[in-house]
């Protein structure tokens, strides 16, 4: 079996977390890779490396008293690939005053490339380190209120399970590249967490190894709104503030016919140029990451429930079923039926 080097997370932890939330975050990250193989008596391979990390190392005293010892000191902290900020369960308020210092040390790891999550009234550490302001990002509704009355400048979508949106340094403008922020990620509350840990689990280890954990934890893998973060796996941190301009179009357009000359044009360059800057950016031209969005859109289709292919070709902007099918087969290695049958919820 290939050695998979694991992936950095951190936990944050502090007095006043819930603790279900926290321990819930711990164990779906630290068994990915594992309770899988184990069933089928296979090698174990963990993904990921998690460590919960407090302010000095102390002790974190949860919010059903539950004293949890923390793995190091967040201050000691200088990079890691994925920050994660627990569900808050006591007083928001209280919480937050008590720890201005740890807000500094998240504000700190959100100007390195790391991607971070929130899980529910988490989202109120982000806002107060004025990570959120104009991006989009979700909490528990109960919390709706006062979140919008506390950080106006956040674009609240409580209906959403899962929010995702660019990070980027205040200091930082539109054109400088020189330190580019990773992704920031919200869940409301609840079961949420779930759908997030999923979707952050197969943004690093693919789809297939987050269906394993779907189903040796037994999670209902459907998710709420898919068009917000649909291929978040594909929109991979990098510095082109251009390219990723013409992304997010794409991914937001991908349902209608797109021409690379069209994008080209959209923002003033050459196609010749933009083909350079997506190569350089993301490893692929426009015409192959167009091409990527609607299969990546076409699978979690598939994986929601039976669908014509006819269908669903012209949900994700094919009105060749041939050209289609050819496509998805070359990405996938399957037809769509075969991809149906064998990650389809319906399946599991």
């Amino acid at each position: 079996m290939p050695y998979f080097k694991p992936f950095n997370v951190i936990i944050v932890g502090f007095d006043g977390v819930l603790g279900s939330a926290l321990t819930g975050a711990l164990d779906l990250f630290s068994f990915t890779g594992v309770s899988w193989q184990r069933f089928l008596d296979e090698e174990v391979e963990p993904r990921f490396n998690v460590q919960i990390a407090s302010l000095g190392g102390a002790d974190i005293r949860c919010s059903n008293r539950l004293i949890m010892r923390a793995h190091g000191d967040i201050q000691e902290v200088t990079e890691c690939d994925l920050l994660l900020i627990p569900t808050i369960g006591d007083s928001i308020d209280k919480v937050l005053s008590q720890n201005a210092e740890l807000i500094e040390h998240i504000k700190r790891l959100a100007h390195t490339k790391a991607d971070i999550a929130s899980n529910c009234s988490g989202a109120f550490f982000l806002a107060k380190a004025g990570l959120l302001d104009g991006k989009v990002a979700t909490t528990h509704w109960g919390y709706a209120g006062k979140f919008k009355a506390d950080f106006p400048l956040v674009d609240l979508q409580e209906n959403q399970f899962v929010t995702h949106s660019k990070s980027r340094s205040k200091n930082e403008s539109e054109s400088d590249s020189a330190h580019q922020s990773g992704n920031i990620f919200c869940a409301a509350g609840g079961s949420a967490f779930y759908d997030l840990g999923l979707l952050l689990i197969e943004r690093y280890c693919g789809r297939e190894i987050s269906t394993q954990v779907a189903k040796t934890q037994i999670i209902d893998s459907k998710r709420g709104n898919q068009n917000s973060y649909t291929n978040v796996t594909l929109h991979k941190p990098h510095a082109d503030q251009l390219v990723q301009q013409v992304q997010e179009f794409i991914e937001e357009n991908f349902r209608q016919a797109i021409q690379v000359s069209h994008l080209a044009a959209m923002v003033n360059i050459t196609p010749r140029t933009l083909n350079r800057r997506f190569q350089a950016a993301v490893a692929m031209r426009p015409i192959e990451y167009i091409q990527a969005v609607r299969i990546e859109q076409a699978k979690r289709l598939l994986e929601l429930g039976d669908v014509t292919i006819k269908s669903l070709a012209e949900q994700v902007g094919y009105d060749d079923i041939s050209s289609f099918t050819r496509l998805f087969k070359r990405a996938t290695e399957l037809t769509p039926k075969e991809y149906q049958d064998k990650f389809s919820r319906l399946a599991i």
